[in-house]
């Protein structure tokens, strides 16, 4: 499986200017060959490299392999580009998003990451420390920090390209690690987790992550963008961006701890793990006006993600399963009735009179569906 690390680069003041000024020359060469990719309608690497290799080398002042990597960039942002069209996650061909995204060329930014590969960069584990190709020279000596875990990766399973990322006055490289996937056990039990706005994650056993906590940062963080939106400066938009970064640090960091946590359970207790499938959940339900910041601000996506990975990395088995009336049927006796949940935190079966917290419940219905799914993937084929 394909895990990334982040390690900080820790640069001296001149080895900051040449990363900065390499980063922006790669990205000036990009949005080029961007344009020229665009107007001659060369979307595969070896036809665009043939047409500009020469010239990038000659005016931005790189080197052969940085020429690859900028060429490589602009034919994956067109691929994935065709692929987000094809998808339907631009809108229609009527749409002004849409018409805009196939109407102009593909731009990078300034500070756009940049990926290089062993021929641009080369790790010290030893002495912690990267040397990187940059336009003013090759930089030797970069320190770099990291955890003990993320070295450990690194020096087992990185495999590939790192990106160069700049956030601020921050550099960062993200290397790519192929970490061998353990086999996955045959579970003895499910655990179901229902994933919620109240409480973030749910399980079968009864465990809870409210999210009161979280929900009063979420709207403290909400009164100061709109204060910060009120002024329409250029600084409050640079703290805007700034606050909506760590608001997204936050979320993920927040994610992180649930899914770890729970991963950890069912490995220690040899059961899967299973979670409802939301795909298109905000086309499917209708909310309230002011519903509808709170179930688009926070990446209950990102939660189902960070348990499959964390799962898939452990061995532990993984379902999604079907979602429907979850929260309204009864586990005991199956009955299904949009008035067995009264409010939303309480449940109340009114067939058999089973009462118990809706999002608990819900937990159970998720990991009676796991058990039923899990026959079925895992019967054998019939035969002809």
């Amino acid at each position: 499986m394909k895990l990334v690390v982040q390690v900080k680069l820790l640069p001296t003041p001149e080895q900051a200017l040449a990363l900065e000024a390499t980063l922006r020359a790669c990205n000036r060469a990009a949005t080029y060959a961007s344009q020229v990719a665009f107007a001659r309608g060369l979307k595969d690497r070896n036809g665009l490299q043939k047409a500009l290799y020469a010239d990038l080398k000659a005016t931005f002042g790189l080197s052969a392999q940085p020429v690859v990597r900028a060429v490589k960039k602009v034919v994956d942002a067109y691929a994935t580009l065709k692929a987000s069209l094809q998808a339907g996650s631009l809108g229609s061909p009527a749409s002004k998003r849409y018409r805009r995204a196939v109407g102009t060329p593909i731009a990078f930014r300034p500070d756009a990451a940049q990926p290089f590969d062993d021929r641009c960069l080369s790790w010290q584990y030893d002495a912690r420390t990267v040397s990187i190709w940059t336009v003013d020279r090759r930089m030797k000596g970069i320190r770099f920090a990291c955890s003990p875990d993320q070295l450990k990766t690194l020096v087992a399973h990185r495999r590939g390209e790192s990106d160069l990322v700049q956030r601020g006055t921050k550099w960062f490289l993200i290397a790519t690690c192929d970490i061998p996937e353990p086999e996955v056990f045959e579970p003895a039990d499910w655990i179901g987790v229902d994933r919620g706005i109240v409480n973030l994650a749910t399980t079968s056993d009864g465990i809870n992550y409210q999210g009161r906590r979280l929900g009063r940062y979420r709207r403290w963080q909400a009164r100061k963008r709109a204060e910060l939106q009120q002024k329409q400066t250029r600084s409050a938009t640079r703290r805007l961006a700034r606050r909506a970064q760590k608001e997204k640090h936050h979320a993920t960091h927040v994610n992180h701890r649930i899914s770890r946590e729970i991963v950890f359970v069912a490995q220690r207790t040899g059961r899967g793990i299973a979670v409802e499938a939301l795909g298109g959940i905000r086309e499917r339900v209708r909310l309230r006006r002011d519903q509808r910041g709170t179930l688009s601000s926070w990446p209950f996506h990102q939660l189902g993600q960070h348990l499959a990975y964390k799962a898939k990395r452990a061995g532990v088995p993984f379902l999604e399963v079907d979602a429907r009336h979850t929260s309204q049927r009864c586990p005991r006796c199956g009955h299904t009735e949009r008035a067995n949940r009264p409010t939303r935190d309480h449940f109340r079966c009114r067939r058999c009179g089973l009462v118990g917290p809706a999002d608990v419940v819900a937990g159970v219905n998720v990991r009676d569906r796991a058990r039923s799914a899990w026959v079925l993937v895992t019967a054998p084929a019939p035969s002809p």
